[in-house]
């Protein structure tokens, strides 16, 4: 009696583990549902989430989902898609229910924020460089000592180099201003400049005179 060597069995599949970042979510989500989620951003459908959860059981958890809503409807491109819709749209990219007036002005007030937020930030940064290039002009010209600089400054003197590179960067990223290369002449305070084609001071007659050399 021979005994008979059984095949080992197959292990069984394992099923995929579900996402677990919201950017690979929005990633998974753009494939599975390009009619909504690829180009640009539309208005998405209330509740978009139990719809998700249901044609694309286990794919995603339910936070790293969440995450990514959360992020996407949040952006400028979506906000602004918002304040110009008027429907909503459903994972295939049909109307799914009208969008109200208060998520619209919702949508606007978000942006207005956003927007004011930053001018806000730009013209801080605006001021932080022209102060950073003002230390440098006054470094170049300063016959004090570096700790008297700093200070004078009320610069710290062991950042003070990083703050002088730093504005040195920015003053090389400034672009040249044009040269002017028209040759105005200065005049006196009163007098217009003369016009092409009219005679010079030395040429000019007062009317109704005669010349005292005819």
């Amino acid at each position: 009696m021979t005994d008979e060597v059984q095949a080992p069995q197959a292990a069984p599949s394992e099923a995929p583990k579900p996402i677990s970042e919201a950017q690979a979510a929005g990633n998974l989500l753009k494939q599975l549902f390009p009619a909504l989620f690829a180009g640009a951003p539309k208005p998405i459908k209330l509740k978009i989430q139990s719809d998700i959860e249901a044609r694309a059981p286990g794919r995603i958890t339910k936070a790293a989902l969440t995450a990514f809503l959360r992020r996407h409807t949040a952006t400028t491109a979506y906000l602004n898609a918002l304040t110009r819709a008027k429907q909503r749209f459903d994972l295939d990219g049909q109307p799914a229910g009208e969008l109200s007036s208060e998520h619209k002005a919702a949508a606007v007030a978000a942006l207005a924020d956003r927007k004011a937020r930053m001018q806000q930030r730009d013209a801080e940064m605006a001021q932080a460089r022209q102060w950073r290039a003002d230390l440098l002009r006054d470094y170049e010209r300063s016959a004090f000592s570096r700790a008297n600089f700093c200070a004078l400054k009320n610069v710290a003197e062991a950042a003070l180099d990083a703050l002088l590179e730093q504005a040195r960067t920015e003053r090389a990223a400034q672009p040249v201003r044009p040269t002017r290369t028209d040759d105005r002449r200065a005049r006196e305070p009163g007098k217009r400049p003369q016009r092409a084609g009219e005679p010079g001071r030395q040429e000019r007659r007062p009317s109704g005179r005669r010349d005292p050399k005819a």
